[in-house]
């Protein structure tokens, strides 16, 4: 075993051996440099597109919150628009309310309410209802 070291550590002493010696360590620092710049090469990535994917990310939020108030605008515009078709609807009735109150009344009132056919008063009620 003595006798393999010893000519190992000749072959590396001889010219042959320093040349190859130093190649090996050249090629281990180029891989070495190539690995560092790679890795900075990596982290300078991953740095822009963490900030790229924040930009996105707060981009989305203010669309989502611009929509959800876009939303509540058109939702309560809604509202007052269903509350003024309520309030027309409900003055109606009440307007038809008084119209079959009165109408009622002067069917009571009519002379010719026991006669077969319709009278003129009859017919004159009938059309207010149309």
């Amino acid at each position: 075993m003595r006798y393999g070291v010893a000519r190992m550590i000749a072959f590396l002493l001889s010219p042959v051996g320093r040349w190859l010696a130093g190649a090996v360590a050249a090629l281990a620092l180029l891989v070495g440099a190539y690995t560092y710049v790679d890795h900075k090469g990596y982290q300078r990535a991953a740095a822009h597109y963490t900030a790229k994917i924040a930009a996105t990310a707060a981009a989305l939020a203010e669309a989502d919150a611009n929509e959800q108030r876009r939303q509540t605008i058109a939702n309560n515009a809604a509202k007052q628009r269903e509350a003024a078709a309520i309030a027309a609807l409900e003055a109606q009735e009440a307007d038809n309310i008084e119209l079959r109150r009165r109408l009622a009344s002067e069917a009571q009132q009519d002379p010719d309410a026991d006669r077969p056919s319709l009278g003129a008063g009859s017919v004159q009620r009938l059309n207010k209802i149309r």
